[in-house]
């Protein structure tokens, strides 16, 4: 394992003023996504939609990397050029999410467990090879009622620190993201309170597996109100809480913090960002790793339709330059209505 070069492939994920496409989403996924628009869910259509936003004019400007499904990995170009070797060139690192999803976890009614630790050292020499530098495990913590419990928090971070340990046995660098949900009704103090809890177990989970902090990333959520909470905290509340949290309990070794933006709306999710970076100084980059706030507006305006092709890599392109500007605390509410 060479950390010098994990320190380097994470710390260009978090360039200045650059963030992550994520576009892993599974092929259950991506089809709903897809017949939201009235579009078929076929593997040239998947292909397509991907192809729209990695050959997006300019993109690399905003975006550092792009994660990708085991699909996508596989696939190339109309011009024949394999995704990762296409992104590669432009300068964008190309990912890979590795979990298998988030199953019920035994004996805890309405808690999950991410599964994906079986074969998983095997996988990842094979991803390598096809030119992914980074990858994605995904934990789901949900608040509700006598939930999330300690054990699902403790067996969730544990899985996170063994595919952490695997992915940099590898040379790829992990993203450890631990998602509280902002589904429920839960207020912004009680998302806090369980992000506190995750977020420190974590840390203790990587800290015990021997993981290079300094070669990984860590994907949270932000500290929000739960989707139907009738009290919703306002931006700077949310972006306050936020770096509260993680001023607690993230290492300063950590290079960068890349959210997730987890069902906020785009221009939420970025004037949150926004609203981050400009508390600073702080100890690391603060940036992005969007899949709806960058790809929803794309892939309304291309319809599923080839004509619309350039329609949809505008709106990709609009909304990878907006989140580019809220890496420096520069986008402001209202600036999506005013960008062309």
């Amino acid at each position: 394992m060479s950390s010098s070069d994990l320190e380097a492939v994470a710390t260009g994920m978090v360039a200045k003023d650059k963030g992550l496409l994520a576009a892993d989403e599974s092929n259950a996924t991506i089809a709903k996504r897809l017949a939201k628009i009235g579009s078929e869910n076929t593997e040239e259509q998947r292909r397509s939609y991907r192809e729209l936003l990695f050959t997006t004019p300019g993109i690399s400007q905003w975006i550092s990397g792009a994660i990708l499904y085991d699909e996508t990995i596989r696939q190339k170009t109309r011009d024949g050029v394999a995704f990762p070797d296409y992104l590669a060139k432009l300068g964008i690192i190309p990912g890979i999410k590795v979990d298998t999803g988030a199953k019920p976890l035994a004996g805890f009614p309405g808690e999950t467990i991410t599964e994906g630790l079986d074969g998983l050292r095997e996988r990842l020499i094979e991803y390598y090879k096809l030119g992914a530098r980074f990858a994605k495990w995904r934990a789901v913590i949900d608040i509700g009622d006598g939930i999330p419990t300690r054990f699902a928090i403790e067996a969730n971070a544990h899985a996170l620190a063994r595919y952490a340990a695997l992915c940099q046995e590898q040379n790829i660098v992990p993203i450890v993201e631990p998602e509280v949900l902002m589904d429920g009704a839960h207020t912004q103090e009680r998302c806090e309170a369980v992000t506190d809890l995750v977020l420190a177990e974590v840390f203790a989970q990587l800290g015990r597996h021997r993981i290079h902090l300094e070669g990984m990333i860590l994907k949270p959520n932000m500290v929000i109100s739960g989707k139907k909470c009738p009290k919703q905290a306002t931006p700077d509340q949310v972006a306050s809480a936020t770096v509260r949290c993680l001023k607690r309990h993230v290492p300063a070794a950590v290079p960068g913090i890349m959210f997730l933006s987890g069902g906020q709306s785009p221009a939420e999710a970025a004037l949150h960002l926004s609203l981050m970076n400009r508390l600073g100084p702080l100890p690391w980059q603060l940036s992005f790793s969007y899949g709806r706030a960058l790809q929803d507006a794309a892939l309304s305006a291309w319809g599923g339709k080839a004509a619309n092709f350039a329609a949809g890599q505008k709106e990709f392109q609009k909304w990878s330059r907006l989140n580019g500007l809220a890496r420096s605390g520069g986008f402001k509410a209202g600036m999506e209505q005013q960008a062309a």
